[in-house]
């Protein structure tokens, strides 16, 4: 009998050259373009970079979680439901750490090429399907970003830092102060001790 045939050296299965699959790209070949057909989708991604502003945001790889319905119309897909995700970052008043979990709203049209919606919206402001796929990663970015505070803070009523110290207000008690010297008079302040001896001043020791 012949002997199987090898696969010649140094060349690559299929699998091994097909690119790996984005999870965040959705196929609607399922949906169809009837209007009126609907789908509902389920599913935990992991989150891309970009999920955040300067102090808080979604981890990089963070479970998101996507609770979704796609919804063919004449103009597009039309996709709505609830996002959820931690986040992480630090209080704009105090630096401490903290966490919280976002769930918002989402809702967005993905126009079909050629249709009214692409022809009367600009480029920019509208999201499309391309081929039979669409890309959810831009629109939940947008909505979380739009959706996270510039200034996050640990509690609404944080006192932040102490100026002098650093210390962090809530933790230290009420009455914390510290006596500063203004550096302007500091100098003077040691001119006016009265010399040993004087009236008010130190009397000096007997030998």
């Amino acid at each position: 009998m012949p002997a199987a045939s090898q696969p010649r050296s140094g060349a690559a299965s299929t699998d091994a050259r097909r690119p790996a699959a984005d999870p965040w790209r959705v196929d609607l070949r399922e949906l169809g373009r009837r209007a009126g057909s609907m789908t509902e989708l389920d599913r935990t991604l992991p989150a891309p970079e970009g999920f955040r502003v300067e102090l808080i945001g979604v981890p990089v790889g963070a479970p998101v979680r996507l609770h979704l319905r796609l919804e063919a119309v004449m103009e597009g897909v039309l996709v709505s439901g609830t996002v959820e995700a931690p986040l992480t970052g630090q209080c704009a008043r105090c630096l401490e750490d903290l966490e919280d979990t976002l769930s918002l709203p989402v809702q967005e049209l993905y126009a079909y090429e050629g249709s009214t919606t692409e022809a009367t919206t600009e480029e920019d402001e509208v999201r499309f399907v391309e081929g039979e796929r669409i890309d959810l990663e831009p629109m939940v970015r947008d909505a979380v970003v739009l959706a996270l505070p510039l200034s996050p803070t640990c509690t609404e009523d944080c006192s932040g830092l102490c100026v002098d110290c650093g210390e962090r207000l809530d933790d230290l008690p009420a009455d914390h102060s510290h006596d500063v010297v203004d550096p302007r008079w500091a100098g003077l302040a040691g001119k006016l001790t009265p010399p040993p001896g004087a009236p008010g001043g130190t009397n000096p020791k007997e030998n």
